[in-house]
């Protein structure tokens, strides 16, 4: 930490051994994207940014300082989500299908995805890519019902998606729900035993995301997707957050890098105040 001031990134690497620990790994993932872009470079980028930004939350009243935290570095295998909280820093959309099918029987999770799109196109296997992990997982054996998607943008996905959706038993709700995230856990918690959260930051204006291929005009605030952030990070049943779509030399004065990360800055003051 460095005087007055400690700094994010003297914190992501205190490599703490504590079992509780919030553990953040990269998985930085490329192929098989519908737009072919540098995510790969995000992970790198992201805790980078870190030396911009401080470990106090000023209006949550939260120092990081005090939470355990582990970096495992980067692979393109996510990590077993057996911590108390893992935050995968992608990559792109990918992650989400990579780790959370890996992560044992589907029937007893739940996802909740802030995302632009539907993420339910066809594939093929062993071609999953950016545009499908959705529908993967539910074609491995996550219920539909146990799937809410929230910042769905129009004119950026296909009645024939959302239609799939809607047989599917998935709940679509627009870019202005995400300050009922709190609460959509809450619901998504009385069906599942654990859940996994994907942000996608191209769920954000495209103002404020340019670094994100997928953004559009009419998406979220960034102080929206903060507040869900946090939110996700502070409730028990949340096992993963994973932060993906970030192209870091499409970027723009930082902005959607710094956007990633205050997002996993977020999470990880939500998880402070679980004990």
């Amino acid at each position: 930490m460095s005087g007055d001031w400690p700094l994010a990134s003297d914190w992501l690497a205190g490599g703490s051994d504590d079992p509780s620990a919030l553990v953040v790994a990269g998985v930085p993932l490329v192929e098989h994207a519908i737009t072919p872009s540098r995510y790969d470079l995000a992970p790198a980028a992201v805790r980078q940014r870190l030396r911009r930004l401080s470990t106090w939350h000023g209006q949550r009243r939260v120092a990081l300082e005090h939470v355990e935290v582990r970096d495992v570095g980067d692979s393109l295998t996510p990590p077993p989500l057996d911590a108390p909280l893992t935050i995968l820093l992608g990559g792109h959309n990918e992650v989400t299908h990579a780790a959370l099918a890996a992560a044992g029987p589907l029937d007893g999770w739940g996802l909740l995805t802030l995302d632009a799109h539907h993420d339910v196109r066809p594939y093929q296997a062993g071609a999953v890519g950016n545009g499908s992990p959705v529908r993967a997982l539910i074609d491995a054996g996550l219920p539909g019902g146990n799937v809410v998607q929230v910042g769905i943008h129009g004119f950026s996905n296909s009645r024939a998606h959302y239609e799939w959706c809607l047989a599917a038993g998935i709940t679509v709700l627009g870019p202005g729900r995400l300050p009922d995230v709190a609460d959509l856990l809450d619901i998504l918690a009385g069906r599942c035993e654990a859940i996994y959260v994907d942000v996608d930051l191209d769920v954000l204006d495209r103002a404020f995301a340019p670094g994100c291929p997928g953004s559009r005009p009419g998406g979220a605030r960034p102080e929206d997707v903060f507040e869900a952030a946090f939110a996700a990070g502070a409730h028990p049943s949340v096992r993963a957050v994973d932060i993906v779509e970030v192209d870091p030399e499409a970027d723009v004065a930082h902005v959607t890098v710094d956007a990633a990360a205050l997002t996993l800055l977020n999470v990880a003051a939500g998880y402070a105040t679980r004990r």
